[in-house]
């Protein structure tokens, strides 16, 4: 499959510890990549390094086999960029914002512009400064889509979105990644991500942990498991004789993580009075949150 976005050994060090160092991940054409970490992580730093903004101190920075910052020029034009703190013209309003965007992309077509305004229930005759964070962030949406780029790097997208925008954002990148487009998805949305992107990156204190399709990571890490017991005490006494990890107890049932061997753990319950044993699956935000404890 074509790699379209590449970072090979990549640092760009701000001193301080701050900065991303020796990271390295590719994005293939027509994938989906979540990009998770904390604020100050290096998310943002990563992404503005993508789109050629700036220079990596050390390794290499391409897009579609341009180098992603001397060459940003052949980049920029197919790409549709989020970005994280969007700043508008207060005096424009949304159409006055949206009509200079088209100008400058020499967009004469409309029409795709207009199904997004009305996907998004938006008016955008209001005035910038009027609008909610919501409305500013839906006029980005449509700013970053209205072009239908090869090339979506999206920075926290639906911050200030109400939970149906969110539901209708998430349809949105599902065609247009059947259409074939790329995305390259920053968010502390975890169900957004989960719903949407094939594969996810965790970073963490500028360094990369994981970069695996989700279902794959999932696998490799803490397996969590419920036990019903057949009372209170057999719980009680099950929790004395182990050494496992007890996320949470209530009366007879208690969960508990598991990061070993899981025919180890099997062989170690058949005298314990255990009446039901449930596997569960782990969201991606308890995922996240094992790289970070």
């Amino acid at each position: 499959m074509e790699e379209l976005i590449k970072l090979h050994s990549v640092t760009k060090d701000y001193g301080g510890n701050k900065g991303v160092f020796d990271i390295s991940f590719s994005i293939a054409r027509g994938e989906a990549f979540g990009f998770l970490g904390p604020n100050g992580a290096g998310k943002t730093t990563t992404i503005r390094m993508i789109l050629g903004f700036i220079s990596p101190d050390a390794g290499t920075v391409s897009v579609a086999g341009y180098d992603a910052f001397s060459e940003r020029h052949h980049i920029m034009k197919n790409v549709g960029y989020l970005p994280a703190e969007i700043n508008f013209f207060p005096s424009m309003s949304g159409n006055d914002f949206l009509n200079f965007m088209a100008n400058l992309r020499g967009l004469s077509d409309l029409s795709y512009r207009n199904q997004l305004l009305a996907l998004f229930d938006m008016d955008a005759s209001v005035k910038l400064k009027r609008m909610s964070k919501g409305m500013k962030q839906k006029i980005a949406i449509v700013a970053a889509f209205m072009h239908r780029p090869d090339l979506f790097v999206l920075d926290e997208p639906t911050s200030g979105l109400d939970p149906l925008m969110q539901h209708r954002f998430n349809e949105l990148i599902l065609q247009e990644k059947q259409r074939g487009a790329t995305f390259l998805l920053s968010s502390h949305n975890f169900d957004e991500v989960e719903r949407t992107c094939d594969r996810i990156a965790i970073i963490k204190s500028g360094k990369i942990m994981a970069v695996d399709n989700i279902d794959v990571l999932k696998r490799n890490k803490l397996h969590q498991f419920t036990l019903t017991f057949s009372d209170a005490l057999a719980a009680t006494d099950f929790i004395s004789h182990t050494n496992y990890r007890i996320v949470s107890q209530s009366d007879a049932q208690l969960t508990l993580a598991l990061d070993g061997d899981i025919n180890d753990f099997l062989k170690d319950l058949p005298d314990k009075k255990i009446i039901n044993l449930q596997s569960d699956k782990l969201s991606l935000e308890e995922l996240f949150m094992q790289y970070y404890q």
